[in-house]
């Protein structure tokens, strides 16, 4: 069959527009620059006018959930995928982490995991969103308690039990977290630092200068002793928190504004004796010296 009638005979199969069948070779070039005298099948040069003429679908990113669950029985499962994920990181660690092995550990087949989640990084970044909302509906509870340092304190705790609720979690996706690529798909639903801002402004702390500034420090304390207590499998829960509350308030004490005058040295720093407390000492050295 020449060239041009089956590129008609594939446009009629497709059901282009009447206007255009008497351009249909006008079509077809513009779209794949195919020189006339080249003679493909029917059939392909059917599936390539469709494709030409139909726009193709954005690819979903394979970072994002593939749909939400909007009804009981959908929010029920993809909490089963999370928390059959959060096994599977547990119990084989990073190596060992997989669609295939989530779907086995829930229960359900992997047509039925795909309904969902694409991949496993999409897995592992709703994963990290769900610890990221139980660690802030924690956080906010310190707005609820009477008085700065008690709801400082509240704050800590809750840092600390996270780290120390299901270790094993919070140390895989701490090393999760630190690739780029996951780290910018992060949703963030609510930021801990303006918890902490907050409790920063109340009475009982000392004040601090730039408290901006002071919540980014604090975050950054406190972050690296969990974090590093997390990798060294720690246990002891009383003494991460006991050593944590000590760093924070330390700092804050040490950095506050109150009461210290920048154009004076600080109070804590040794200034030189005069002559006359030198001939005293002196004095006083020599008569302990025996006769």
């Amino acid at each position: 069959m020449p060239m041009n009638e089956v590129i008609r005979s594939a446009a009629r199969h497709i059901l282009l527009p009447a206007s255009t069948s008497t351009n249909v070779m006008t079509l077809w070039q513009a779209c794949f620059h195919i020189e006339p005298d080249a003679a493909p099948s029917e059939p392909f040069v059917a599936t390539q006018l469709r494709d030409c003429r139909m726009p193709r679908q954005p690819t979903p990113s394979p970072l994002k959930p593939r749909r939400a669950p909007s009804q009981p029985r959908s929010e029920r499962m993809v909490a089963t995928l999370l928390e059959a994920a959060a096994q599977v990181l547990e119990t084989k660690g990073l190596e060992g982490f997989n669609t295939n092995a989530v779907a086995e550990r829930a229960g359900v087949s992997i047509g039925s995991l795909y309904q969902y989640f694409p991949s496993k990084d999409a897995l592992t970044i709703a994963l990290m969103q769900r610890e990221s909302e139980r660690f802030y509906r924690d956080a906010l509870i310190a707005l609820d308690q009477p008085g700065g340092p008690i709801a400082l304190t509240h704050l800590i705790g809750v840092s600390v039990r996270q780290q120390f609720a299901r270790p094993t979690l919070a140390r895989l996706l701490d090393v999760e977290e630190s690739r780029p690529q996951l780290r910018v798909a992060l949703a963030s639903t609510g930021s801990v630092r303006s918890v902490l801002l907050e409790i920063l402004m109340r009475d009982g702390l000392p004040p601090q200068d730039d408290v901006a500034v002071a919540a980014s420090d604090l975050m950054a304390i406190v972050r690296g002793l969990v974090d590093a207590a997390g990798e060294r499998e720690e246990s002891d829960t009383t003494g991460l928190t006991r050593r944590v509350t000590a760093a924070v308030f330390g700092y804050l004490t040490m950095m506050s504004s109150e009461g210290r005058n920048d154009d004076s040295p600080a109070e804590d720093t040794p200034q030189p004796a005069s002559k006359r407390e030198q001939a005293v000492r002196k004095a006083g050295a020599r008569g302990l010296k025996r006769p």
